[in-house]
This record gives structure tokens, sequence and C-alpha cells, in this order.
């Protein structure tokens, strides 16, 4: 979040549970809410002014039986960054990747360490999803070295930033959002490695004039499926795949997609239900 004026919507959950949330968070970041937490038996939500539209709010909300009401509260203007950079303890991967803000102090220093500063784009590195595809990156680090990348829906561009330092050739970071592209585009340069992060606005349609030898999509699971027939076009043979963004449950329908165009299984990872699968696409 910047200094705009935000909406705070607190929703009352009954009865509530952790995993009611993570769902209805999903949801809502479509609207777009672009940050969260839980207040047993409350959900809050945070949305710029101007985006806030309590009709959409309702209909989401319509399908959760467990919403029995909520309240939207203004949010006087104040210095989100500096809110967030205040709270947000340094982050680190299996003891080789470090994220922290840029108002750390002291955070541990590991082989790879990445400053981010979120503005209001979605990733710090704390969701599960993340976390696990950072865990799988450090995996194939060897199809990352010297090798075109494409961080998709690239928040603030966390993924884009490891492949850089990891040795990728060049990384190519999209998101449908402009202030997450603007955020990647800030983060790459902080990070020192904005001649090898190009960063652009824009959806799947972006990939038709690119191949790449790893693709990173960390997205809504319906987003995932439908535009798995471009990832499958632009990923070389051989190339991996890593798919995240969904809960287990949905594991299923993002397998047959991708098997339906064939991309390979090559290992799922699970953390508090949230699910990451690496593919691979045939050589010949």
């Amino acid at each position: 979040m910047n200094s705009q004026d935000y909406i705070e919507v607190s929703i009352r959950l009954e009865p509530f549970s952790e995993a009611l949330a993570e769902v209805l968070m999903a949801e809502l970041s479509e609207l777009p809410y672009d940050s969260f937490q839980t207040e047993e038996p409350f959900l809050k939500c945070y949305i710029q002014r101007e985006d806030y539209q309590a009709g959409a709010l309702r209909v989401v909300l319509s399908a959760f039986p467990e919403a029995k009401s909520f309240e939207a509260t203004l949010l006087p203007a104040q210095n989100w960054n500096k809110e967030w950079e205040d709270s947000f303890k340094s982050l680190v991967v299996d003891g080789k990747v470090t994220i922290k803000s840029p108002a750390a102090k002291s955070a541990p220093r590991t082989r790879f360490n990445i400053w981010i500063d979120p503005g209001m784009a979605f990733g710090t590195g704390s969701h599960h999803t993340t976390y696990m595809m950072i865990q799988r990156m450090l995996g194939i680090e060897a199809s990352i070295k010297g090798h075109s990348v494409l961080d998709m829906g690239c928040g603030t561009a966390i993924l884009g930033i490891l492949a850089a330092k990891m040795g990728a050739r060049k990384v190519f970071a999209v998101d449908i959002d402009a202030v997450a592209a603007r955020s990647a585009w800030g983060n790459a340069r902080w990070n020192r490695v904005g001649s090898r992060i190009e960063t652009a606005c824009g959806d799947a349609s972006l990939l038709q004039a690119g191949s790449y030898d790893v693709i990173l999509a960390n997205i809504h699971r319906n987003i995932l499926i439908q535009d798995m027939p471009t990832y499958s076009r632009s990923l070389r043979k051989g190339g991996r795949i890593l798919l995240s963004g969904f809960y287990e449950q949905d594991i299923p329908a993002v397998a047959e997609a991708a098997a339906s165009y064939g991309l390979t299984h090559c290992g799922t990872s699970l953390r508090e239900g949230w699910a990451c699968i690496e593919y691979k696409k045939a050589s010949a």
C-alpha cells in the first residue's frame, strides 16, 4: 500500500476458519483488494478508496453463507509502505534465500538476498505459494542459470529477481496490474538486476512473441487453466514450468489441463492447504 486513502472492510465470519478466510481472500483479490489480515472472527480487507464498490463486494459475499455481515471504514492517508517495513520480518527460505524490506537493519545473509518494497503489489514471499515456488526454483537452478525465464503474474517480482540472481540470462516479468509492473521494475533495479529483467503490464497474450526455458506462474487456478495452452506454446522443448496460486483440492483440474497440453508432472509441493506443481515439456 502507499499513501493513498484506503477502505478497510471488516467481514464477520461465522463459523470462522483460516481455510475459509484464505478462500475468501483469493476471491476478493480479484476486485482488487490488495492486503488482508485475520482477527477472529473477522477478516479485514483493504482496497484503495477509488476501487471500492459495495455492490461488487456483496456479489462475492453472497456465495459465502458464513459471511454474516461487513463494515467498511475509510482509513486516513498514511505511509503504508513504512507501516509494512516496520512490521515485516525478514523471511528465510531453506537457509538459501532471504527476503527483507528496505528498512531492515539486520537480517540473515544467505546465498541469495532480495530487498522488496511492495508498493501496493502482491508478493512479500510470506505467502505459502511464493515460499513453495522459491523452494522449487532452488531445485531447478541448472535449468535457470544461463536461460530465459518468464515470471507471469509477477507482483513485486520476487521470483523474477531470484531467477536473475540465480544467473538467468533474461527474465520477462509480466503482471496485469500496472502498479505491480511498476513495482517489479523498481525492485529489479533496487536489487541491481534491472539490466536482465524486462517488465510489462498485460496478460498472457504478451507471450505470443517469445519463448522461455522456465515459466513461473503463481496465479489464480482459473487463469492458469485458461492460459495453459499459451504457456505450453511459449515453453521451449525440455523446459520447466512451476505453477502455484491454488489449493490442494484444485490439483486435479490443473493437472488435467497441463497433461492435455503435453506437460509431464515432475513433482508437487504442499503447504498449509496450498499447492505448487512442477512440469516439464518433452525434449522431442
